[in-house]
């Protein structure tokens, strides 16, 4: 017997609920239950179960494949559209689309209906509502439009077997402790496992507020408890703001990327990494790029200090050229990494030979500032080309003062006995050039007093373009005028500052 039995659709087929038949005839008793028969077995009077053809009352049923909303809309999808809205629930575009079948998408099931039912001039009903409306079905006849939807179907069933392989649907991350790089961050609720304060709720969560209360109703006066209740409020809200604003530095500096600022730290010296940290303190009150640029600046300040140590180094073993100090460093570096020779009676001899030496770690600053290359680089950074005028035309990267071919001699004043430098400035003496400590030790000048008129000598002559008058020069000096001249005689004929 020709019974028919309905199917559901599944993700992407033709169609939702789908029967064999396109005409079918439908038992209208309360007995049966979507008992349905096709023609030919109705005409034949044929039957099962509790149906009994002679008693039971029946309608027709067909297809409703039209269009009456949209022109490419069916009134069979407008009904599964809203049976599927009432099941699955509003918003549920992705099940719904699955419901409808026929290939339809869930942006194209969700449009259809906000572009028909919500932006509708007759909300909540759609522009051709009304049944005497049938303006589309008479336009488009049902074999048109059942044309134009199967082409539709096979087109888009086509392209669906032509498409690359989807990825496979992964497992949202959830909002928990350990779905994160830093353990304990919860990236949904943007929140930690472990607040600032963490226990800063236990205080209030057992307090009640109802109208009325906290007022004596004689006086009118508030109550002490009522006062104790919004003092312990006052101190739970600036807990509350002190855990908001170290959030906010958190997300600020992007603190929780952890593993790229663990790469960045990699790359870092020992040294360079405690400076850091010594500095992120700092960070509460700057902003990301301005202490980026302050940590930058420490770091370089950190570099010229180890290059200057590392020359100073150079300097007491008399070497006076890069090139041979990068020779030193490499021979230091080989030496500090051999191992130290094993006597014949020495007990701990295998135990130090199993453990290997560990590498000499080289600054990397020191290596950047002290290269051989150095000089080079620093006229291609400031655009010269050939050496200043007062500057010998020697080798590239000697270690020696800018000075002129002849020699400066400084005069010793009248009345004034020479300096003799003790041991307390002999660490001082070390920044000077000879010709430096010989004007030093016939002016009666330290080396640090000396230090602070040279650099505002020099800071003053770079703001007039590198000129400087004599008479400003001892205005600003500020010493015996004697011995300010031929300061200034000597940084003239060094060529670090021009006669004005």
């Amino acid at each position: 017997m020709g019974l028919i039995k309905k199917k559901t659709a599944s993700r992407g087929t033709e169609g939702g609920v789908k029967y064999v038949c396109d005409v079918r005839i439908r038992c209208a008793s309360d007995v049966c239950h979507e008992y349905d028969l096709c023609v030919p077995c109705f005409s034949d009077a044929k039957f099962s179960r509790d149906h009994d053809p002679k008693t039971h009352s029946y309608q027709v049923i067909e297809q409703h494949s039209i269009p009456i909303f949209t022109e490419d809309w069916g009134a069979d999808e407008e009904l599964a559209l809203l049976e599927g809205a009432e099941t699955y629930g509003l918003g549920s575009w992705a099940d719904i689309a699955d419901h409808i079948g026929g290939f339809r998408s869930k942006d194209e099931v969700r449009d259809h209906y906000v572009n028909t039912y919500i932006n509708s001039s007759k909300f909540p009903l759609p522009e051709r509502a009304s049944p005497e409306n049938t303006e589309l079905s008479d336009r488009i006849p049902r074999d048109v439009f059942q044309a134009n939807k199967k082409r539709r179907i096979e087109q888009r069933k086509e392209d669906a077997q032509n498409a690359p392989p989807a990825t496979p649907k992964q497992k949202p991350t959830a909002s928990v402790p350990a779905c994160h790089e830093v353990q304990g961050y919860m990236p949904g609720r943007l929140e930690f496992e472990t607040e600032y304060f963490n226990e800063a709720e236990e205080a209030v969560q057992h307090m009640q507020f109802e109208p009325g209360d906290g007022v004596n109703p004689r006086t009118g006066e508030i109550e002490p408890e009522m006062e104790l209740k919004m003092t312990i409020m006052e101190i739970y809200n600036s807990k509350l703001d002190s855990r908001v604003e170290r959030k906010k530095v958190i997300f600020e500096h992007k603190l929780l990327e952890y593993r790229k600022n663990a790469a960045a730290d990699k790359k870092r010296t020992k040294e360079e990494r405690d400076l850091l940290n010594k500095a992120k303190p700092f960070a509460r009150m700057m902003k990301h790029d301005d202490f980026e640029k302050f940590c930058d600046g420490l770091i370089y300040e950190h570099s010229l200090r180890q290059a200057i140590s590392q020359l100073q180094d150079w300097r007491n073993h008399q070497i006076t050229d890069l090139k041979q100090g990068e020779k030193y460093e490499q021979e230091k570096q080989q030496r500090q990494s051999r191992a130290p020779p094993l006597g014949q009676f020495d007990r701990l001899a295998s135990n130090r030979m199993s453990k290997p030496t560990p590498p000499f770690e080289t600054p990397s600053a020191t290596s950047a500032l002290t290269a051989s290359e150095l000089p080079l680089h620093l006229r291609q950074k400031n655009g010269l080309s050939t050496p200043p005028p007062d500057q010998p035309n020697g080798t590239n990267g000697v270690l020696t003062p800018q000075h002129s071919k002849t020699k400066f001699v400084p005069k010793a004043l009248p009345n004034t006995v020479p300096l003799k430098f003790g041991k307390e400035v002999a660490s001082d003496l070390q920044l000077l050039t000879p010709e430096e400590t010989e004007l030093c030790r016939l002016l009666r000048i330290l080396p640090k007093p000396y230090f602070v008129i040279k650099e505002n000598l020099i800071r003053e002559a770079m703001k007039q373009g590198g000129s400087l008058k004599k008479r400003t020069a001892i205005e600003i000096a500020k010493i015996d005028e004697r011995k300010t001249k031929q300061i200034f005689d000597f940084f003239v004929h060094s060529g670090w500052i021009a006669r004005a």
